[in-house]
This record gives structure tokens, C-alpha cells and sequence, in this order.
């Protein structure tokens, strides 16, 4: 019976086999922005028209949002690169538990739900177990909104009192700039009677996104981008055709530091470089050179020095990206010293990366890293989404094949990335482990 359930667990565990040290050439596709898909796609549950989706992700993650609306009962039609929501049939308000516990993005549905009908039923989320990410500021800025909210066994119930069930526009001052909070704050503030305004707001390009199909369905929004959101409450909205997902600036980080640990030179569009200005600058600091145009970005990788990281929400260094970027200073001369400030768990990419060879010890949250001349391929797992980006990275760079398990948090958030790197000479295959 071991030996069958052994074999099982084979079956249900593929792997990415890479082998290192090829050289890379050629130009990195970067696919729309999952952060922004996902909640893009619970925005469509603010009006009953259609609302169309274009350049989104082919992600497990996309996947599920959509069973997840599907079971509310909005008309779901994924095709290629594009989704279409119809809401008009909306028969429910509470997303069914299993299929929101593997997914953090959904609990913002919860803005729009109570936004649109006044009441809301929504499981507390799951996700990457990388630290807490409590929905606290949320709920305190619902109640602001004059929303009865209510924490039992696992689940928060939202009502709006009264007959009209709209919500009443509020000035609501975040703890923390929180991605999450700010945008199920935009979404339930857009159909609320009166003005809200978001103090310490997030500024995220996803929150940008999502302010713009707002605007795109009649919201009336200004100061997106910074610290102070004012949504001015509208009755209703309507639907929208084509709305483009904006670039994913996390793949696009990515393969820009594909490029640099493989040392070699490429180029990775579509990006908006905006969106990614602080790596970049961490990317030039370290030696690499960058031509930037209106379409992407073309690097040239010189001799990698070490260099010094602290994430921080948007404008500064994404956690998103502190892994992988920890993996490129793996190889590089000198000592780097990475901090994690955003999450509590996310260096467990750690122990993977010190298996390949790498020179690392960790303090609370910090991570000193001494550069080695090369990693050496190894069996190694990604824990979350991000570390198995990094795992991914530190293959290209090693000497032999190395495997990488742990593919279900790749798959969700990155589309198709083995086809893309093979595509510029890499040797990725996915097997059995």
C-alpha cells in the first residue's frame, strides 16, 4: 500500500528538469498582470452589463476566479486571452469556501458583492503561506462605509442597513498602504451614496488598473496612482469591451534577472518601465546595462556585483521579486544583504538555494548573502509562487540539472514559462518527479 501511494504522489507531482549554464537569446514575452487580472475580474461584479477582459494570463489562479464568479452565477466565457462576465445573473453572495481557500484574490469580491446588492458572505481567504496578510483593514474600512460586519467561524459577513442598501461615502485612513484593502475599498466605494476618500492608499500600478475599468464603467475616481483616492459614488455602472490587462511587471522583473544570472543578453516586452523602477535601478547598480524604449527593455548583463535590497510597497522593491532577485545575488561578487519587510515567511527560499551551493545565513528577516563562483544543480522545491520563480532562476544558472518541484505555486503566476524560456535557448522539461 506505501509503495502505491508512493507511486501516487509521483503521478500527482511534476517537476521542472532545467539544465544550466545555457546561454540565452532571442525576446522574453511577458503575458498581462496576474495581481491585476484577478481583481479586474471581480470588478465585473459592479453592473449587470458585460464587462471584457483582453490580454489575460493563462494561470491556474485565473482559472479559479473564474469557477469562483461562476458559482455566484455570473456568466463566465474564457477564451484565449480573454474573459467575458456577465453578472446580470448574480444568484449569490457567498463564494463556496473550497474554492476560495486556495485563493487570496477572491476575498476582494466582497467589495464588490456589498457594493452592488448590499450584502456579502465571503470565506476568510487562502493563498501562498508566506506570512499573515490579515483582511483587517478591510473590514475597518466597510465599517467606515457604514457596513454591519461580522467575523464567525471562518467567514465575514457584510450587510448594508436600510432600503436603498448603498453604502455612504466615508474618509477612511489605512494603518498601511494595503494592495488589497485599497482596492476592495475602490470597489465598494464607487456604487456608495457620497464621496470617499482613501488616505494611505496603496499606489500599486494593479490599483491603477483597477481605478481605470472603474472609470472605463462610469466610475468617477481621481488620484489613483497616489497616497489620496477620492471616489465620488455613482448609481450605477456599465459594461466595458477590450479592457487590456496591463503587462505583468513581476514576470517582466523576472526574466530580466533571467537574463543577468545567465549572463546574457536579451530583450523582455512588453514592459512598462514605470512600473518597474526600482529593480531596474537595483539591475544597473549591479552591473547590468539597460536600453530602455516605448515597448520593453533590452539588457546586457556585465560582471554582477553585489548589491543591497529592502523591500517596500510600490513606488519601492517588490517583495514579489525579492527572491528572485536573491538568487541572482547568489552569484554575484561580494556580499549582499536582502531585508523582507513586507512578509514575515517569505525567505524559505532560503534553504532550497543553499542546497544548490549558496552562501547565505539569515537574521530575523534579513538574509546576507556572499556571491559563490557557481550553484550546483540539485533536487529543490518552491515553497510559494515567487521561490519557485527562484528556484527556476538558480537552475539556469547551475552546473547540471537541476529539478524543481513545487509547480503548482509556479503555474500560478507565471503562464506558460517554460515555452518562453526554451524559446530564447533554454532547457526546460516538465516530468515526473
Amino acid at each position: 500500500m506505501a509503495a502505491a501511494s508512493a507511486v501516487y504522489q509521483e503521478i500527482l507531482n511534476p517537476c521542472l528538469s532545467i539544465e544550466g549554464r545555457c546561454r540565452l537569446q532571442g525576446v522574453l514575452k511577458v503575458s498581462g498582470a496576474k495581481n491585476s487580472a484577478l481583481v479586474l475580474m471581480t470588478a465585473g461584479l459592479l453592473t449587470d452589463e458585460v464587462v471584457e477582459l483582453t490580454n489575460v494570463p493563462n494561470l491556474t489562479d485565473i482559472d479559479s476566479m473564474g469557477r469562483i464568479l461562476s458559482a455566484l452565477g455570473v456568466h463566465v466565457d474564457h477564451s484565449d486571452n480573454s474573459i467575458a462576465l456577465n453578472a446580470a445573473t448574480l444568484s449569490s453572495h457567498e463564494p463556496p469556501y473550497e474554492l476560495v481557500n486556495s485563493l487570496r484574490a477572491s476575498f476582494f469580491c466582497i467589495g464588490s458583492l456589498l457594493g452592488r446588492s448590499g450584502h456579502a458572505r465571503v470565506p476568510l481567504p487562502g493563498g501562498c503561506r508566506i506570512g499573515a496578510r490579515p483582511v483587517v483593514e478591510h473590514i475597518r474600512g466597510l465599517k467606515a462605509l457604514g457596513a454591519h460586519v461580522s467575523v464567525e467561524h471562518g467567514i465575514v459577513t457584510a450587510s448594508v442597513k436600510g432600503s436603498n442598501k448603498r453604502l455612504t461615502g466615508a474618509s477612511i485612513v489605512l494603518d498601511c498602504p494595503s494592495v488589497g484593502a485599497t482596492e476592495t475599498l475602490l470597489m465598494a466605494a464607487v456604487l456608495a451614496d457620497g464621496t470617499t476618500m482613501i488616505e494611505n492608499a496603496a499606489q500599486e500600478p494593479e490599483v491603477q488598473d483597477l481605478s481605470n475599468l472603474l472609470i472605463q464603467m462610469g466610475a468617477e475616481i481621481s488620484g489613483a496612482g497616489g497616497p489620496v483616492i477620492t471616489i465620488r459614488g455613482v448609481e450605477r455602472l456599465h459594461g466595458v469591451r477590450n479592457y487590456p490587462v496591463i503587462p505583468d511587471r513581476i514576470e517582466a522583473g523576472t526574466f530580466l534577472l533571467a537574463a543577468a544570472i545567465t549572463r546574457s543578453p536579451m530583450r523582455v516586452e512588453p514592459v512598462i518601465p514605470e512600473h518597474l523602477s526600482a529593480v531596474l535601478q537595483k539591475l544597473r547598480d549591479c552591473g547590468c546595462k539597460l536600453d530602455i524604449d516605448q515597448t520593453g527593455i533590452s539588457i546586457t548583463p556585465g560582471e554582477i556585483q553585489a548589491v543591497d535590497i529592502t523591500t517596500q510597497p510600490f513606488p519601492g522593491f517588490p517583495t514579489d521579486l525579492q527572491a528572485p532577485f536573491m538568487a541572482l545575488m547568489t552569484t554575484a561578487k561580494g556580499t549582499s544583504v536582502i531585508s523582507e519587510k513586507i512578509y514575515e515567511n517569505r525567505l524559505q527560499h532560503v534553504a532550497e538555494l543553499q542546497r544548490m551551493g549558496a552562501s547565505i545565513r539569515v537574521e530575523s528577516s534579513t538574509a546576507i548573502i556572499e556571491g559563490v563562483i557557481e550553484l550546483s544543480a540539485a533536487p529543490v522545491i518552491g515553497s510559494d509562487l515567487r521561490a519557485a520563480a527562484a528556484m527556476v532562476l538558480a537552475g539556469l544558472a547551475a552546473n547540471g540539472t537541476t529539478k524543481v518541484s513545487g509547480l503548482e505555486h509556479l503555474d500560478r503566476g507565471y503562464d506558460n514559462v517554460e515555452a518562453k524560456l526554451n524559446a530564447v535557448g533554454a532547457n526546460l522539461k516538465r516530468q515526473q518527479s
